[in-house]
């Protein structure tokens, strides 16, 4: 009797209970589900204009998530830093961090944007290397347009984040519905009934950009929620508050930063292996962030839930969400990678892809798998606690390492020298994965992370 009592106590006691859990995780999953959607939408959309369109696309695509992956993580210092004043019960300082957030990525954004612009040359003739001049003509084309969303989706990024810290994601997972419809409806619109080729796709980018933007931006302003985002008349920035965002996104920035930058050198690689390669590539890369996609969604669900439990300073709570969630996110994995062994030989008809891109892309895919089930999770799930409670430092080093030493290198040895062509690439991608799996692990049994706290 003694000891139910004191179960019921303890569940009681928790931050997050299963329903709350999952009134988190299960919008995160439809928002993430619906941007990769997209992304595999928009590149069945420009198929049709032929596969130089594609392998443009996805050349500048690699350039763009550099920067959108960048704001993502500012976005979670912001939301780290906030969750833990919400569980510190600070709600004053946690307002703070969300507009001092919001402003900061918005001054920087626009600079990167202007930095995009002046360096165009640069991208297209020296980070793409030697491509053929029409697939040189559809990434021009695609860059002009789609360079100017780039301070809209780093505000919605940040505005998303904010919302998840207070445990709504229904708020972003909505705007995010309706940016994505505005996205394919354009997309339709513009390439099958206009005709536009490559600006089809990247016009209706930009306006559903700016309509998630100004969307999220209103509903924090008009929030009845834990935070809520004062008017901005003017920018002024706290850079007390503003070095604590920094001090978690800039490290964890550097990391993803370097991931993409790791992907646009290697895609440089792949653009010698021809226009069948690289099209193979832009498919499997699309198609691949389904089989990722519940870690990737679950993964946003951790950071605020251990972010909640640091900032309460109830470490045996992290730990136990931490166990909770990796569970759920093999179980998730799992389920998803199934379904997609099945059905992969009819999504890749959906691609009118040549027959020798549809068999390179079909082994990529079922090599990829294996390993999203088995080694994934641990390798980007796990770092998110330790982000979470401040410990950025050691993951971003492991992390970087880890891309350049391997990832970056054995790309060349295993692609180009040993002839394995883009297939050497991915498989160069799951060793990086494996070495960062072993590290992550330790830094986490270690656990110096609970020692840290950043407010």
């Amino acid at each position: 009797m003694i000891t139910r009592q004191s179960s019921k106590e303890k569940k009681r006691d928790l931050i997050f209970d299963n329903k709350t859990l999952a009134m988190l995780i299960f919008p995160l999953l439809i928002e993430q589900l619906l941007a990769v959607f997209v992304g595999m939408a928009d590149t069945i959309m420009i198929a049709s204009v032929g596969e130089a369109a594609v392998s443009g696309v996805s050349l500048v695509d690699g350039v763009m998530n550099l920067f959108i992956t960048l704001f993502a993580a500012l976005a979670t210092g912001g939301a780290v830093i906030a969750g833990q004043y919400l569980g510190y019960r600070d709600r004053k300082n946690a307002d703070k961090a969300a507009s001092q957030l919001i402003q900061f990525m918005l001054v920087s954004s626009l600079v990167i944007t202007v930095l995009l612009y002046l360096g165009k040359s640069f991208i297209l003739h020296q980070v793409f290397g030697a491509i053929d001049g029409d697939v040189e003509g559809h990434a021009n084309t695609y860059l002009m347009i789609v360079s100017a969303s780039i301070p809209f989706i780093a505000i919605y990024n940040g505005g998303a984040a904010i919302f998840r810290t207070m445990g709504n994601s229904k708020i972003s997972m909505l705007v995010s519905i309706v940016m994505n419809a505005v996205n394919v409806a354009g997309n339709a619109f513009l390439i099958y009934g206009c005709h536009f080729g490559t600006a089809g796709v990247a016009i209706p980018t930009l306006v559903s950009r700016i309509t998630a933007a100004v969307l999220i931006l209103v509903l924090l302003m008009h929030s009845k929620g834990l935070i809520r985002l004062e008017k901005i008349r003017k920018l002024q920035f706290d850079w007390g508050m503003i070095h604590k965002i920094l001090r978690i996104g800039i490290p964890n920035g550097l990391e993803n930063s370097m991931f993409q930058l790791g992907k646009i050198l290697v895609l440089s690689l792949v653009a010698s292996f021809g226009t069948s390669a690289i099209a193979a590539n832009a498919v499997s890369n699309t198609v691949a962030m389904f089989q990722i996609l519940p870690g990737m969604s679950i993964n946003l669900a951790v950071t605020t839930v251990i972010a909640r439990c640091i900032g309460a300073g109830d470490h045996r709570q992290a730990e136990y969400y931490t166990k909770k969630l990796m569970i759920l996110i093999y179980l998730a994995m799992l389920v998803v990678n199934g379904g997609i062994y099945f059905a992969l030989p009819e999504i890749l008809k959906i691609y009118n892809l040549t027959a020798q891109t549809a068999d390179t892309a079909h082994q990529i895919l079922l090599f990829h798998s294996v390993f999203a089930v088995t080694i994934w999770p641990v390798s980007f799930s796990l770092p998110c606690t330790l982000r979470a409670a401040g410990d950025v430092k050691v993951p971003m080093y492991i992390s970087i390492a880890s891309m350049w030493i391997f990832r970056i290198v054995f790309s060349y040895v295993l692609g180009q020298y040993l002839g394995m062509g883009v297939f050497g690439i991915w498989v160069a991608m799951i060793i990086d994965w494996c070495f960062r799996s072993i590290c992550m692990i330790v830094r986490y049994k270690k656990g110096k992370w609970k020692l840290l706290k950043s407010i």
